[in-house]
């Protein structure tokens, strides 16, 4: 086993460095701490009595650091109030230590400036993890498993079976602690080990290394779905920051349209059944529909989906005279003056006006129902509502704009059109501009 875990972890562990290995004195543990040092890795040992079994736990503590010491290897201990945690915090026992072990694993492997945290999970266990994500209901990531390295997480023994640890503990007359809790049932993952994955293995003389082979098969589909899905969203989504369009024909007959949704929107806080029933909603569009997730929403537009982000509130602004910088949401705006005539700057989202016709102190603000301009180019009034039909302005994008108040009169709807009273002219002399970084 020596020899092909030199091999395993060639890549993996690089002998100049130093890592800290996770002990809990058990026989996966122990293994592992016996191939480290043997094919000559620097390890830190960390163990962590979560005082659940009495005399059991303050053994297994005693041990793993009496192995430690005797062969010169720095021991880190944490002592830790496991159901107290639990019941502060409202969580089991199993995610209370969970939580303590890899939040204290890190603390060490920070202030020690160590390379990584090497953990002792198998090929069992990583059975065992495919198996329980089955069962909570996963989607191909799930049956991914337990990833090698991720982060500073390294798990060298993923390729090698229990029974391989077993004999190379009994082989080399190595010593281990037994867990008793192990041996009880009442635990999920426990029950799944003991009771559930012996009966399937049961089932075919090579179920065991079938099922390795066809979770190896289906991560392989996995990470292909996952490059093609990129090549999709590069080419079908738009993204105007902080929003992003799917137009409906580039969704509707797609093969997978939820799971597609999904990976799009799960960075956004998406689960899969709401990406379901956007898929399902898609058969008949609604425009104005809306989906929601924490901070996020999906809005049914004309002829596309858009992701925005849930409008916040805001205050308005006050600008006067001595205004130099604005910062909005959006971005941030520099005002400056100038002298007419100067190079007319026909960009929407920047503003030239005749400092003259405003009347300060000027305000910024969210747009109302019943807000009127004169946009530029027309002589009569236009609701704001009807402007921002008439451009195709978003639904997603419409709680957003936000307009320049001066005497009451709008005198420009930010980023889109100016109003046509507040336009430079030859008669004038001073104006105002908004340019935005």
């Amino acid at each position: 086993m020596l020899d092909a875990f030199l091999s395993q972890t060639r890549t993996l562990l690089d002998p100049k460095s130093t890592y800290l290995l996770a002990c809990s004195g058990g026989m996966d543990s122990m293994c592992l701490a016996t191939l480290l040092v043997e094919a000559g890795i620097p390890i830190e040992i960390v163990h962590v009595n979560f005082q659940l079994r009495g005399k059991e736990s303050e053994g297994d503590r005693e041990f793993v650091q009496s192995w430690a010491e005797s062969r010169g290897i720095p021991f880190h201990l944490k002592l830790a109030e496991t159901e107290s945690v639990a019941k502060s915090q409202g969580i089991s026992i199993q995610m209370a230590a969970r939580e303590i072990r890899y939040r204290f694993f890190e603390e060490i492997r920070a202030s020690r400036n160590l390379q990584g945290i090497i953990l002792a999970h198998h090929q069992d266990d990583q059975l065992e993890t495919i198996f329980l994500n089955l069962l909570r209901g996963t989607g191909i990531e799930g049956i991914y498993g337990m990833g090698e390295r991720k982060g500073w997480l390294i798990r060298p023994l993923l390729s090698f079976s229990r029974v391989e640890i077993r004999d190379f503990m009994s082989d080399n007359q190595l010593s281990w602690r037994d867990d008793s809790s192990n041996a009880k049932d009442e635990y999920k993952r426990n029950n799944l080990r003991i009771n559930g994955l012996p009966a399937i293995y049961g089932l075919e003389p090579d179920a065991r290394k079938n099922l390795l082979t066809s979770f190896s098969r289906l991560k392989d589909t996995g990470k292909a779905f996952s490059g093609l899905f990129e090549i999709w969203k590069k080419n079908e989504i738009r993204e105007e920051h902080p929003f992003q369009f799917l137009p409906y024909s580039a969704i509707q007959n797609q093969p997978g349209a939820s799971t597609l949704l999904y990976f799009w929107l799960r960075p956004f806080g998406f689960n899969s059944d709401q990406a379901q029933s956007i898929a399902d909603s898609l058969t008949r569009p609604v425009a104005g529909a809306v989906f929601k997730s924490g901070e996020f929403l999906v809005h049914f537009d004309r002829n596309e989906l858009v992701l925005a982000p849930e409008p916040k509130s805001f205050k308005p602004v006050s600008l006067d005279q001595n205004t130099s910088n604005l910062e909005l949401p959006e971005g941030a705006y520099q005002l400056t003056r100038q002298d007419y005539p100067t190079q007319l700057d026909k960009n929407p989202l920047n503003a030239q006006l005749d400092e003259s016709r405003l009347e300060f102190p000027l305000e910024i603000r969210t747009w109302q129902e019943g807000d009127r301009f004169v946009p530029l180019g027309m002589s009569s009034s236009k609701k704001i509502s009807d402007f921002l039909v008439d451009i195709k302005m978003p639904l997603a994008k419409k709680p957003t704009v936000k307009v320049l108040v001066s005497g009451g009169e709008i005198a420009w709807v930010l980023g889109l059109r100016i109003a046509d009273w507040a336009k430079i002219t030859p008669a004038t002399q001073h104006i105002l501009y908004f340019k935005k970084h």
